[in-house]
């Protein structure tokens, strides 16, 4: 398979080029050359399938050209050693729960995907110089790459993260674990810290210095691998017969979560429609509803892991889509709240079915009460376990949340970070010294 820039002024790569590149040379998101369609009696038989077996299905589709499939199910099923499950919260709306993971936050499938297909690549590799992962974070993006990569063999992980923008215990789960993962503190925003990991690419003396790849959603073995939990969804819903109108709400940031279930939609899934569900960082809704895309700084808000003003991944919407708004908004409608309109969300919705909403879940369970129409099925996307917001969930809901574990255990760990400006130059300055 071929992958293609979103910006068609770079040359076409192998997986192998994409995944470890991460970005084009033009500055385009890298794209598959074409999207396969699963047959129908994927579809027939998927209720009946387990996640693994849906999940090695897919990634045959994504990657099954390029490698062999006795390697690639052993990367799919080491990625998925928890389940992401189906979990009613009323009677025609259904959360999808994906923080079941190691950092309990939805982006563990994605950045454990990676960290294996990376090192597969690795390890087949005729340069074996250290390949150095550049991930910009507001929040879950960071703990997952980084647990997910954490002592693997022949890969560095540095971590940029606005300074003072993610929450506590967030921030433990990316700058307490040392070895091979650096965490640099940003003194900006997260769209200061993508900016310095796409401006890093795009330096030809610091390419020819070390091995540079990203392990944001604009890598293509970050994003797609999404797609698995998507098909599940539908699977589950399917089992329960309540798959005919399905309407998937999707918490939206960098749209990198979004963009794989797009994906998914055009190899088959028969998702009627998607709702992007943003917080008060509005350019996509503002896009749906005048087709202009305004990026702008972004603003901060109790669901920080969405805090960002100008999306990566609507390039990769855009492209598959023709650049034509009206199919886009034919397909995504989109909604945007508020911190009190999250906080009141989460509060109703404990207080009156004893489920708790993470403040990005709540944006997606929001955007499903106010707009199911008769006879559709909603399911929206927990991304996060809400222990990870603790002081705010609990602050909304009145009530105390247990924390679990796997999460106590980052918060004994000490804090190690570098202190850096939002200015290109000190970031190419540290990186040239590594």
């Amino acid at each position: 398979m071929k992958y293609y820039s979103t910006n068609h002024n770079a040359p076409e790569a192998g997986l192998e080029e994409a995944v470890v590149k991460g970005l084009a040379s033009d500055r385009g998101l890298y794209m598959p050359e074409r999207i396969k369609a699963l047959p129908k009696e994927f579809f027939d038989n998927i209720d009946r399938m387990s996640f693994h077996e849906i999940a090695c299905r897919v990634a045959e589709a994504f990657f099954g050209e390029d490698i062999p499939k006795e390697d690639l199910d052993r990367i799919v099923c080491d990625t998925l050693s928890f389940d992401c499950p189906v979990k009613e919260v009323d009677p025609d709306i259904y959360s999808l729960e994906l923080f079941h993971g190691p950092t309990l936050a939805f982006k563990d499938v994605g950045a454990r995907f990676m960290a294996r297909l990376l090192q597969y690549f690795i390890r087949s590799r005729k340069d074996k110089r250290e390949v150095n992962v550049l991930v910009a974070t507001s929040g879950d993006t960071g703990s997952a790459v980084a647990n997910g990569f954490l002592g693997v063999d022949g890969i560095h992980v540095y971590v940029l993260y606005p300074k003072g923008k993610v929450s506590p215990i967030q921030e433990c789960q990316f700058t307490t674990l040392g070895r091979n993962i650096t965490a640099v503190e940003i003194d900006g925003v997260f769209d200061d810290c993508q900016r310095l990991v796409k401006s890093a690419f795009m330096d030809q003396e610091l390419c020819d210095h070390m091995v540079l790849t990203s392990a944001n959603s604009i890598n293509v073995a970050r994003f797609l691998p999404q797609a698995f939990y998507y098909f599940n969804a539908y699977a589950r819903m399917k089992a329960l017969g309540k798959a005919e109108e399905l309407v998937i709400s999707v918490p939206s940031g960098n749209f990198g979560n979004i963009t794989a279930g797009l994906f998914a939609h055009r190899m088959g899934l028969p998702v009627k429609r998607f709702i992007a569900a943003n917080n008060a960082n509005d350019i996509f809704f503002n896009y749906l509803l005048t087709g202009i895309y305004s990026p702008k700084a972004s603003v901060q808000t109790i669901a920080n892991a969405m805090d960002v003003g100008d999306p990566s991944n609507f390039a990769r919407i855009l492209d598959l889509y023709g650049n034509s708004h009206e199919r886009i908004s034919s397909l995504i409608s989109g909604t945007t709240y508020t911190d009190d309109q999250i906080r009141e969300t989460m509060r109703e919705c404990y207080e009156r079915t004893g489920y708790v909403l993470d403040p990005h879940g709540a944006c997606g369970y929001r955007a499903l009460r106010e707009g199911l129409r008769e006879g559709e099925t909603g399911v929206f996307l927990e991304t996060a376990h809400p222990a990870k917001f603790k002081d705010t969930v609990e602050a909304a809901i009145g009530a105390e949340i247990a924390i679990p574990d796997r999460l106590a255990a980052f918060m004994k760990g000490e804090k190690q970070s570098i202190g850096m400006t939002a200015d290109f130059a000190d970031f190419k300055a540290y990186l040239m010294q590594q």
